[in-house]
């Protein structure tokens, strides 16, 4: 058989499948086969993924700042709202659909507008003023180095640099003034008749009553589901720091960091952009090569740079500003323009440079030599940099730590412990409504209560508790829900079906009388018969305050009389009041009427209206001219 078997396999045929198998292993390699190639991303904008680390992130970011805005008194079944995370989503998908119609334009971010953001965040400042060192300093601590988180800073004013400029260009005319002024001002005159309350219903209520809405509600009278957590935490307040360093600290930190002290040749540099019209190829590249030779010729027989940039550079973000680009170090640029940059003196222009986004011309108005500042130039501010940032960078190690570990065995957290030298803690049992010490944030409560925790009995990702202090808890116990025995919510079940009765009652009388005054029957007679008096409101505004606010807005919700005929209404008034409303004049204001002061404040109302309408019009249409895919179940 085995003979057979080789025979078979060692002909022309078999020789083809095996090369053809040799050139798929060269091209996609052996590993291929065997590992699992899975999608992890929550959203595709165009070939842009936005990955589920990603979204958690931002989500993480968004539900910190909700609690701390709300001192923590927000439930947390108010995260797991799928209409909550997907507004986080589409805030992601809109910055990258604006990303990439920045992209297609030419807008870039000036170096100088974007060193001008960084020097102003706060915690890079020291006595209000931008420190340098400790700027490096937290960003190392986070992992982070300064290009990447110009990087980070750029996209964040790109994504908003668009909409505000379309947002600018929006405008009103003098008859929208008029028209919003009359809208505005506009008073109207109704009466109303405010229905009393029917006569109590029938009081008895008899056990099969009870027993059938005990059925139909069960679970409207439930012992509410609880857990009880296990967790683990490290609060930076608390961590055992040597926050006073020796000197052989200080020169081994020095030494490590020593290119943070470091200060890099900078550039002061301008560009004109020329863009490769069409879709790039030779002729049209050619085309571009000789604008941009042309406008190199032109600057060196004397022609102003500045304004040339101005009448023909492509770049939209520097363009206005003669193409200045600002200072500007090693590693911020395109290779090939970074290149050309260094290889300039000053206050010459460079031949075009050739860069994905075209042809630069580059201009060198200003040059700052790189130093090095000796250990002792930079030890009290490294001695301080150690102070400051010490405790800062033992949590984020150690917290770090915890948060691999209790990802990788996400089945116990003792491993975590053990190694970190932490202590296992326990809550008592609570519910969805909270319990005491951690159970109470309600960060806590929606990773208690998750499917990946509850459910599925993991641990929980990092929750932040506040600055420098988090947890990652699991699911210790869990008691389910359970229905409270009828006998014991007997007497609540009777109230309800009595208040039921009465609210049905008086449902029905308001919409009998209602349908009295809609064949023809007036307010004044119902009142009369009912023995209640007609209430008159005369030239009321939409901010009345003297009326039931029900009644005010339901005025200004109903079409003007026609023919003098007044218009009517059933008002829900609340807690089983209604009123009966009859619409009888609207009177529009005089926008001439106003002086210049007010007019102009409701010219700025609109305006500001007329910009963010344009604005989220700007980006709607930006996300139907690309494909987008988002993936529910991975949010």
């Amino acid at each position: 058989m085995l003979q057979a078997l080789r025979e078979k396999t060692s002909g022309l045929i078999a020789k083809i499948l095996l090369g053809l198998i040799v050139i798929t292993f060269s091209f996609f390699g052996i590993e291929s086969y065997f590992v699992t190639q899975t999608d992890d991303f929550v959203a595709k904008v165009g070939d842009k993924k936005i990955s589920q680390q990603d979204f958690r992130t931002r989500f993480d970011e968004f539900r910190q700042q909700q609690l701390q805005q709300a001192n923590g008194a927000i439930n947390a079944s108010f995260f797991e709202q799928p209409a909550i995370k997907r507004r986080i989503l589409d805030q992601m998908i809109d910055e990258q659909v604006i990303l990439q119609a920045n992209e297609r334009l030419g807008v870039v971010i000036p170096a100088d507008r974007l060193r001008s953001e960084i020097l102003k965040i706060p915690a890079f400042l020291t006595d209000g003023k931008f420190d340098e060192n400790l700027y490096r300093a937290r960003l190392a601590a986070i992992g982070k180095t300064p290009v990447g988180f110009s990087n980070q800073v750029a996209e964040e004013i790109a994504s908003r640099e668009l909409p505000v400029e379309i947002a600018a260009s929006a405008f009103v005319t003098d008859n929208q003034v008029d028209d919003y002024l009359r809208l505005r001002g506009q008073t109207r005159d109704f009466s109303y008749l405010n229905l009393a309350k029917p006569a109590s219903p029938d009081s008895a209520v008899s056990d099969a009553e009870v027993k059938t809405f005990y059925d139909a509600h069960t679970q409207e009278f439930m012992n509410p589901e609880q857990v009880a957590l296990e967790y683990l935490e490290i609060d930076g307040k608390s961590l055992d720091v040597q926050l006073v360093a020796d000197e052989a600290t200080l020169k081994d930190r020095y030494e490590k960091e020593k290119t943070r002290f470091v200060s890099s040749e900078q550039r002061l540099a301008s560009h004109i952009l020329v863009k490769i019209p069409g879709k790039g190829g030779p002729d049209e590249q050619k085309t571009a090569l000789a604008s941009a030779e042309a406008i190199v010729k032109s600057i060196r027989e004397g022609k102003d740079f500045s304004e040339l940039a101005q009448k023909d550079s492509a770049d939209l973000g520097s363009k206005a500003l003669g193409g200045d680009l600002g200072w500007i170090e090693k590693g911020m640029t395109d290779p090939a323009f970074e290149n050309a940059l260094y290889a300039l003196e000053k206050d010459k222009v460079s031949d075009p440079v050739l860069s994905p986004e075209g042809y630069h011309v580059i201009l060198v108005r200003d040059i700052r030599p790189g130093t090095t500042r000796s250990f002792e130039e930079v030890r009290s501010e490294l001695a301080k940099e150690y102070s400051d940032t010490e405790r800062e960078r033992v949590f984020n190690e150690k917290s770090g730590r915890l948060i691999d570990m209790t990802y990788e065995d996400s089945t116990s957290l003792e491993p975590a412990a053990r190694e970190l030298g932490l202590t296992v803690q326990k809550t008592g049992l609570f519910s969805r409504s909270g319990g005491e010490g951690i159970a109470s944030n309600p960060a806590v409560l929606s990773a208690a209560f998750s499917d990946s925790v509850l459910a599925q009995g993991n641990n929980s990702e990092k929750i932040e508790l506040g600055p420098d202090h988090l947890v990652v808890v699991r699911v210790a116990e869990h008691k389910a829900a359970t229905a409270k025995p009828m006998n014991e919510v007997a007497g609540e079940i009777r109230q309800r079906i009595i208040a039921e009765r009465a609210s049905k009652l008086a449902k029905d009388q308001a919409d009998a009388l209602f349908a009295r005054l809609g064949k023809g029957e007036s307010l004044k007679s119902l009142a009369d018969e009912l023995k209640l008096e007609v209430q008159h409101a005369h030239g009321t505004g939409r901010d009345a305050v003297n009326l039931d606010s029900a009644l005010v807005t339901a005025a200004f919700a109903m079409p003007r009389p026609i023919a003098d005929q007044p218009q009517s209404k059933l008002v829900d008034l609340g807690g089983d009041q209604f009123a009966l409303l009859s619409l009888e004049v609207v009177a529009d204001a005089d926008p001439t009427s106003v002086d210049a002061k007010t007019r102009e404040a409701a010219k700025t109302t609109l305006m500001q209206s007329q910009a963010s309408s344009a604005a989220r019009d700007f980006v709607a249409a930006l996300r139907s001219a690309v494909e987008i895919k988002v993936v529910e179940d991975r949010m």
